[in-house]
């Protein structure tokens, strides 16, 4: 688009793209270049963009600011939470479990959407909570779809509470095997008498976008019925999966797998955890942090703002 037919309402998302598309923080110059406007002009749409938190400055270089990074990941969320909903209202119908939709962040997981059926009221919910990897399956299963480089800041928030690294019982382990498997299960870890089962939903690989948690008294995920539980899931991931790359619309009424009914099982989990509610695993994950080199005093000068402006 020719620069003299912008608005400057163009002018000013040419530029947010801009940083936000940029390989590495870009220098004003840069920019300028980038969206084709005078380098005087892209400054003084910069100023605004600072002001309002649209784009952040760090010395010569312009980031993403907050309100980019807020607006995002709400957008990201709420939407998410739309596309997903009818898959985890099939797979709770289906299982009778409680299902729920956790996300990757800094350095655990976050719970954005819960299915719970009634007769499991008295597992919490923990909507909205952030989950630390050793203590809930959601994002245990999130860590070992991430590449391995990535998973450090989930492992150090463990190692920090005092969750042991190594040896069989260890948290590396635990990722070792879901990384296998594709399943991450834990047994009371969070609460007794609770389990949960599982699995990140991939778009590329090392990319985990969200996961799906299947949540229940222990008792119900004996061999038989958690064999049954992992083909649920599976289903659940896969069709979720296809629904964000595209190629796939929510299908509630799709494939059924029956997961057998255990009354009798559940009382007698709920009798042994004694009285009082239960608090439990709700399983939910990453924001990337940037880094920005340190910039030269050489490089520095050929992007100082024109002299006509004020400071950024």
């Amino acid at each position: 688009m020719p620069a003299e037919t912008r608005t400057a309402v163009d002018k000013a998302l040419d530029l947010v793209e801009a940083v936000a598309r940029a390989p590495q923080p870009p220098r004003l110059t840069d920019l300028a270049e980038e969206v084709g406007l005078h380098r005087a002009t892209a400054y003084r749409v910069l100023v605004e963009l600072v002001r309002r938190g649209w784009v952040l400055r760090a010395g010569d270089r312009y980031l993403p600011g907050t309100a980019v990074l807020r607006l995002s990941s709400s957008a990201a969320r709420n939407s998410l939470g739309a596309l997903a909903r009818p898959v985890l209202d099939a797979l709770s119908e289906r299982t009778g479990m409680m299902v729920n939709l956790q996300v990757p962040e800094v350095d655990r997981s976050r719970v954005i959407d819960v299915v719970r059926p009634e007769r499991l009221a008295m597992i919490s919910r923990l909507l909205g909570e952030a989950l630390p990897v050793h203590r809930f399956a959601g994002p245990l299963a999130l860590v070992a779809a991430l590449e391995p480089a990535d998973r450090a800041p989930y492992v150090k928030t463990a190692e920090a509470d005092g969750y042991p690294l190594e040896g069989p019982d260890g948290l590396l382990a635990d990722i070792e095997r879901t990384e296998r498997t594709g399943f991450a299960v834990e047994y009371g870890r969070n609460e007794q008498p609770v389990a949960s089962l599982g699995r990140a939903v991939l778009i590329r690989p090392g990319a985990p976008v969200c996961a799906l948690t299947v949540v229940g008294l222990g008792a119900e995920f004996d061999e038989t019925r958690l064999a049954l539980l992992r083909e649920s899931l599976r289903e659940a991931t896969d069709e979720l999966g296809r629904i964000l790359a595209g190629s796939g619309s929510p299908a509630p009424g799709s494939t059924q797998i029956s997961i057998p009914s255990t009354a009798t099982a559940t009382a007698t989990a709920i009798d042994a955890a004694g009285p009082g509610p239960l608090s439990t695993s709700t399983d939910s994950a990453p924001g990337a942090a940037s880094s920005l080199a340190t910039t030269e005093s050489s490089t520095a000068a050929a992007d100082v703002p024109p002299s006509t402006e004020g400071p950024a």
